[in-house]
């Protein structure tokens, strides 16, 4: 199939100053799906050329007409005001919102291919008309996804997986204690739960772009760092804790810092409230508060390099497998077979994740 892709972000590293969290994954998709023999073309801006100087229109192809296409793939965008919400042309306007609608208009609603959304942030409403759409299905990023969306998770490289060898990961040195990699964007409470009070009792930083921190003076926030040092930071650190918003934690929506983390051998403390903790995480590395976290940090700190610091990694890289290319990649050919198919069941059928 042709396969017209929509985002709005990078393929590359990118700008420091953006959220683009896709940069971890997309690439690893977009050459997944090549490598199963369709074609892919880019409906959005050419972001890496653009803002960055990277070519890679020797690789890739972008498009910003409207091209022959089988199905539209769109990493959904919606409302920023202020940015996407403003006139063309107005300062500090980008047109991705613009351009997802017009996508919608010529060929979801106009000529009926087949689509699909995937709302890797969960900003589709339920009531959305657009989830009634036959000829359109909605793709989240969480184990237990909305009633009519399918699960489709952030894909990791099988041969990333693969290749991680626990042992020599353990046993790298690890001086910094805690590392958080992410942005504000909804987790005060679940920082307030966790982090910050852990923050008081270990060596720590926070990187991303934190505004509103009055109320933790003791944490040490250093802003947004460039895509390629998150790995580097991961891999300085003994443990993370994964802080997400709740409307996250109700579907069981992991992002991309967990296998981020886990492929640098930066252990991941995951709360207790995220639905599905339990298979995002060994046992052991579930906590319920702060206290909890500081007492599997100091275990980990006492155990550093053992065999038993390499254990929890190995645990961690097999439930990392539900994450695999290989089964994202299912999934997408399955949804796409399903809208390609004349007189298909609806998509709902389709719908579902992790029991």
């Amino acid at each position: 199939m042709r396969i017209g892709y929509s985002f709005w972000g990078f393929l590359g590293p990118g700008v420091v100053d953006t959220p683009d969290g896709g940069r971890s994954h997309r690439r690893v998709l977009i050459d997944g799906i090549r490598s199963r023999g369709h074609d892919i073309v880019f409906l959005q801006r050419d972001r890496d050329r653009a803002e960055t100087g990277l070519d890679l229109t020797g690789t890739y192809t972008w498009d910003d007409g409207f091209p022959d296409i089988d199905a539209l793939f769109l990493e959904w965008r919606w409302p920023i005001p202020g940015r996407n919400t403003t006139p063309c042309a107005t300062t500090g306007h980008t047109c991705d919102l613009h351009r997802q609608q017009a996508l919608l208009d010529h060929y979801t609603h106009r000529v009926a291919t087949p689509t699909v959304v995937w709302d890797k942030d969960q900003h589709v409403s339920g009531d959305d008309p657009l989830r009634r759409v036959s000829n359109v299905a909605v793709c989240e990023p969480a184990l237990s996804p909305s009633p009519d969306a399918v699960s489709l998770l952030f894909p990791v490289a099988d041969d990333a997986i693969a290749a991680a060898d626990p042992a020599q990961l353990a046993s790298s040195p690890r001086p910094l204690t805690l590392a958080y990699v992410g942005n504000q964007y909804g987790r005060d409470d679940a920082f307030d739960g966790f982090f910050a009070p852990t923050a008081t009792a270990v060596d720590h930083v926070v990187a991303g772009k934190w505004t509103d921190t009055d109320r933790w003076p003791h944490v040490r926030f250093i802003g947004r760092i460039p895509f390629p040092e998150v790995q580097e930071l991961y891999g300085t650190a003994l443990a993370t804790i994964l802080l997400v918003p709740k409307r996250y934690a109700r579907t069981g929506q992991m992002t991309q810092r967990l296998p981020e983390a886990v492929l640098a051998g930066c252990v991941p403390l995951c709360p207790a409230t995220i639905h599905h903790a339990d298979t995002l995480v060994p046992p052991e590395l579930l906590i319920r508060n702060g206290a909890d976290a500081v007492l599997r940090l100091q275990w980990l700190r006492d155990h550093a390099g053992r065999g038993e610091h390499a254990d929890l990694l190995a645990g961690c890289l097999r439930l990392l497998r539900r994450f695999a290319l290989t089964t994202q990649l299912d999934t997408v050919e399955r949804v796409l077979d399903h809208l390609t198919t004349p007189a298909a069941t609806p998509v709902t059928t389709l719908a579902g994740g992790y029991a």
